[in-house]
């Protein structure tokens, strides 16, 4: 029989409900508005007059090469991000689901780096990665390798891949042997008995009972790169060298926050929000089916 808590008013359920209100009307929608009406509007150089404009701060967007090239950059590397971050997990919880001596230890270990703040991380990077002052950076340079992420765009987008990557393996891991896990182990033996070993056991019978964890991790991942690894980008090269590493939402914090174009910034905002709003839509129609089924 299901419990159901009875209040004796409304006074009580209220203000339970009240902080919650509170954070998401001030803190998501009213922001979220305000970017909103300022996509469609334009403002002078002193932010003293105002006037609407409709569509045409998305126009002048997509008209941008510049932007059309952070989009693409942005495409390749939540793309890259993603990739890594679950390809590289999910390697390590195959490994953690195995009966081995420790286990326990490699476990939370393997679980620590996602308590590390983006920053934090991009910071440690940093003094591995630095051309004079890092660890393997001067190592590269003294075998011969040219390292100079401050220079090299093509090094700097992929110190900020690997650095954004290794936060988020940590968080794929948990999942990924949340779902080794709960797969029942006579489906496992049936396929050994049946002759399915190794990979082809893992391609065959583990990976489709992975693929509504997989999902779901492949839009949070892709969410995650999207926007969560500003920080990251920021420490480590700040948009740079040029315009290498400059994602989508490190534009909108240089082209708003820097430059001062506060409805150009505000009309990149709404275009993010509609890419996440699309994201979850999609996965919420996908493990809403699998649910189903």
């Amino acid at each position: 029989m299901e419990r159901r808590t009875i209040f004796g008013g409304w006074l009580l359920p209220v203000a339970f409900v009240l902080p919650q209100l509170f954070v998401t009307i001030f803190f998501f929608l009213l922001p979220a508005g305000k970017a909103i009406y300022s996509s469609f509007t334009q403002t002078d150089a002193f932010g003293l007059h105002t006037r609407f404009i409709g569509l045409a701060n998305f126009i002048n967007l997509f008209a941008d090469a510049g932007y059309r090239a952070s989009f693409g950059r942005t495409a390749v590397f939540c793309a890259l991000v993603t990739l890594l971050a679950m390809a590289l997990a999910l390697l390590l919880a195959v490994f953690a689901d195995h009966e081995i001596r420790g286990r326990a230890i490699y476990r939370t270990l393997l679980i620590w780096p996602y308590a590390v703040a983006p920053a934090v991380s991009a910071v440690l990077w940093m003094f591995m990665m630095h051309p004079e002052v890092g660890i393997l950076g001067r190592l590269l340079n003294r075998i011969g390798i040219p390292w100079n992420y401050s220079l090299n765009g093509i090094q700097a987008l992929g110190l900020v891949i690997v650095a954004g990557a290794w936060t988020q393996v940590s968080y794929n891991f948990v999942f990924f042997l949340a779902g080794l896990q709960s797969i029942p182990a006579s489906v496992i033996e049936a396929a050994h008995m049946d002759g399915a070993r190794g990979f082809r056991r893992f391609r065959t019978i583990v990976m489709p009972l992975l693929m509504p964890t997989t999902f779901f991790l492949l839009i949070v991942n892709l969410v995650y790169a999207a926007f969560e690894t500003f920080g990251t980008i920021m420490a480590l090269t700040r948009g740079g060298p040029g315009e290498a590493t400059e994602t989508l939402v490190v534009k909108v914090y240089r082209d708003g926050v820097i430059n001062l174009d506060l409805a150009g910034s505000s009309a990149q905002s709404v275009i993010l929000m509609l890419i996440v709003i699309g994201l979850t839509a999609v996965q919420f129609r996908f493990l809403g089916r699998r649910t189903l089924s």
